[in-house]
């Protein structure tokens, strides 16, 4: 290190006069002495200490799944602290982080075509089956560098205030602005928008793959001035309860809770829906270690996914909690069998080989 970082050091020591500090607390005093984190070489007491960071993409999930997962794994497990934390962890953070060497994040919230894409570039852990469960997803979710964590959906959500007597049954009413009119919403990334373009233009969901991008993007140019791009999970929530759009390409697990904050005035259909599976994914030199597989295997606990279900809307991925589901919320479940059939599964080959590229042409289109 050069004469000037070991002088900051030496008041970072000072401030904490020789005592042992989280990560969290480590990482914002390094931040208030300009230090990067990545001059250290943290010793395990340091690195890993008592502490597991999951990040997720924020809003109503930072709360539901500290309720679900993190406060019974604390319960289970009082040496371990989990943090749950809404910061997002795209693609691009992911990489600039492990490959800076100062990573903070222990298990993220991606999914299966997310694990493929990362993984292969050498980003990830492997999942440690000898510590997390195969048999607890089914064979199709547990994948090399990711594991099932729930389900979710890309569905049709709208606004019944704006049509009433009136129910969506496909993507070409979502286009539909003669009929339909009003301001739509769709998702400032290509995940499940591409697929909805597609099946508005008339392709079979049997078809959907390998997506024709041009004819995809096309169609989204139609409706382009008609529609505002959401980023983030909370933000499409929030476009509806500010009355902002009459209709949206939304997650069921945000639908699910616009829905019951008003009272069903914002409905949502799994008609032609298009249906992932949510993934724990670890970073690669993660802090917390091997610690973060224990926490992944105490998430797979059907009645936590549950829990999870009733608070967010996330279906189980466990088989084992399909019976577990009150019979009230079973219709707004994604993976039930009755919903499953409307949907198109996202192919998550076709994802990891083309996502970057797509994405890039996408956000082009939409600018």
């Amino acid at each position: 290190m050069t004469s000037d970082v070991e002088t900051r050091v030496e008041r970072f020591r000072q401030m904490t006069d020789g005592q042992l500090v989280n990560r969290r607390t480590f990482l914002n005093v390094l931040g208030v002495l300009g230090v990067s984190a990545g001059v250290f070489r943290m010793t395990p007491a340091l690195a890993q200490g008592r502490e597991i960071v999951l990040v997720n993409w924020g809003g109503d999930a930072v709360t539901a799944m500290t309720e679900a997962f993190a406060e019974p794994f604390m319960q289970a497990d009082p040496d371990h602290t989990v943090y749950v934390e809404g910061a997002g962890p795209s693609s691009g953070a992911i990489k600039s982080m492990v490959e800076s060497g100062a990573v903070t994040w222990d298990v993220a919230d991606r999914n299966i075509p997310a694990s493929l894409e990362l993984g292969r570039q050498c980003l990830l852990e492997e999942i440690d089956y000898t510590i997390v469960d195969r048999s607890k997803v089914r064979p199709e979710h547990a994948g090399q560098w990711g594991v099932g964590s729930y389900i979710f959906s890309n569905v049709i959500c709208w606004d019944t205030k704006a049509f009433p007597d009136w129910e969506p049954t496909g993507w070409a009413d979502f286009w539909n602005l003669a009929d339909y009119p009003g301001t739509r919403t769709l998702r400032r990334h290509i995940d499940g928008q591409l697929e909805a373009a597609l099946m508005a233009d008339g392709v079979a969901p049997a078809d959907i793959y390998p997506i024709d991008v041009d004819r995809a993007l096309a169609k989204i140019a139609e409706i382009k001035e008609n529609t505002i791009f959401w980023g983030s999970g909370s933000e499409s929530q929030q476009l509806f309860r500010d009355r902002e759009v009459v209709m949206g390409n939304m997650f069921n697990t945000r639908a699910s809770v616009v829905r019951r904050e008003s009272d069903a005035e914002i409905e949502f259909t799994y008609a032609q829906g298009i249906v992932w599976p949510g993934a724990w994914i670890v970073m690669k030199g993660n802090p917390a270690g091997s610690a973060v597989f224990d926490l992944i295997a105490s998430m797979q606990d059907p009645a936590a996914q549950v829990v999870l279900f009733e608070l967010l809307g996330n279906g189980p991925v466990n088989p084992e909690a399909a019976a577990m589901v009150p019979e009230a919320l079973k219709p707004l479940d994604p993976g039930s069998p009755e919903n499953y059939a409307k949907q198109i599964p996202a192919d998550a080959e076709w994802y990891a080989e083309n996502s970057a590229e797509v994405l890039n042409r996408y956000i082009e289109a939409i600018s």
